[in-house]
């Protein structure tokens, strides 16, 4: 499943609606980078979207 590893953000559902008010599911699906972070000071790879990777919520391994 896509998840956010760091803030568990996932695919978001809802409705798209046209003009004449005609409804159908659409899915909103996070930007998620597979990235290898440090935890508790070994490098791992991880499944992260790119807002907290911006933010600096994980440090990135080298």
């Amino acid at each position: 499943m896509a998840k956010c590893e760091v803030c568990g953000k996932t695919i978001q559902t809802g409705m798209k609606v046209s003009h004449s008010h005609i409804r159908t599911k659409r899915k909103w699906k996070p930007n998620l980078q597979k990235v290898r972070v440090i935890v508790n000071g070994t490098p791992q790879r991880a499944t992260v979207c790119t807002r907290c990777l911006r933010s600096g919520k994980v440090q990135r391994a080298i």
